[in-house]
């Protein structure tokens, strides 16, 4: 049987229609929030930076970013996920609290899939592998062998348990069959300044956050994370070319919470392929040791949803552990 409507219903129906579409034509019209859930001077506050300074500028409206740290990352998603769907409170999301998080435990007070409506990806990066330079090592065999014989522990920091760094750090005791040590911190400027001080041995950190203390000999980097040498370093070798098959990458993304306008994401998608597609954006994130990547809303989920099910069944294999 046909549906059908009175005038006066399909007046206001179309009214709707033709309000939602004038909204994503304008968004947006006052100033968007973009919840960073680390503390300001690592990479997920980086990418976070770039990209509102570039939407800034693309849609005329102030794009403002609010650092949210704490608990690998949760603290922060958990505010943007129960933030109203509005298209004014958005999330920095990126691989640990997106990803690893969920792929190994159930208690998290957000759903990574459920609570979010993935807007685009902005960068893919790499971490380094990076030591004092007192480390008695200058080569990541070396390091191996040092800790496959080192009787004391060696410790690497990161952004917290479960984090991308964390999952690095216990990735490499699997696979090269060695014992390093973790130490969590609430953000990557907590871990770099313990592994300036030598609180910590080493680390896994983001490119950006380490390259200055590379050039000025306060840091040594070892190798980098991705499956082959960063076009931004390549220098550096990659650990798969010592430990096969290791590989562990950082991606920044843009999610929108649940329920958010469906042309508004479109609308926001829009906006953040015109600002990548900017020179001065691209060389942005490449200083900063990333490569700028958009992509639709449904690709950016297919993405995320493939990372999870990546991480779930390499804790599922007992590959890492957590606890």
């Amino acid at each position: 049987m046909r549906a059908s409507f009175s005038a006066p219903a399909h007046a206001a129906l179309l009214a709707i229609l033709l309000s939602a579409s004038a909204g994503a034509q304008t968004y947006p019209v006052k100033p968007v929030r973009i919840v960073a859930p680390y503390p300001p001077g690592g990479g997920v506050d980086t990418s976070a930076r770039i990209i509102a300074q570039a939407l800034s500028e693309v849609t005329g409206q102030q794009f403002i970013v609010d650092n949210r740290p704490g608990a690998a990352g949760q603290i922060g998603t958990e505010i943007a996920a129960r933030a109203v769907p509005d298209g004014y409170t958005l999330l920095l999301g990126n691989v640990g609290p997106n990803a690893i998080l969920p792929a190994s435990r159930g208690n998290l007070p957000y759903d990574a899939v459920a609570d979010f409506a993935p807007v685009s990806l902005v960068a893919v990066s790499e971490y380094a592998v990076t030591v004092h330079p007192s480390f008695p090592a200058r080569g990541l065999g070396a390091l191996i062998a040092v800790a496959r014989t080192r009787r004391d522990r060696i410790t690497f920091g990161s952004t917290g348990i479960a984090s991308g760094p964390h999952l690095a750090g216990e990735l490499m005791n699997a696979l090269a069959k060695i014992r390093l040590y973790h130490v969590p911190y609430k953000g990557a400027a907590g871990v770099t300044t313990a592994l300036l001080s030598g609180e910590v041995a080493m680390s896994f950190s983001t490119l950006p956050s380490v390259m200055p203390f590379r050039a000025n000999g306060k840091l040594r980097i070892l190798a980098v994370t991705g499956a082959k040498r960063s076009p931004f370093a390549p220098d550096i070798p990659a650990v798969a070319e010592t430990v096969p098959g290791y590989e562990v990458t950082q991606w920044y993304g843009v999610l929108a919470p649940a329920r958010t306008d469906g042309i508004i994401v479109s609308a926001l998608s829009a906006h953040i392929a015109k600002a990548l597609a900017r020179d001065n954006v691209r060389r942005s994130y490449a200083a900063s040791g990333a490569e700028a990547v958009g992509t639709a809303p449904a690709a950016f989920a297919q993405l995320i949803s493939g990372e999870i099910a990546k991480y779930r069944k390499i804790f599922e294999s007992g590959a890492v552990k957590l606890d």
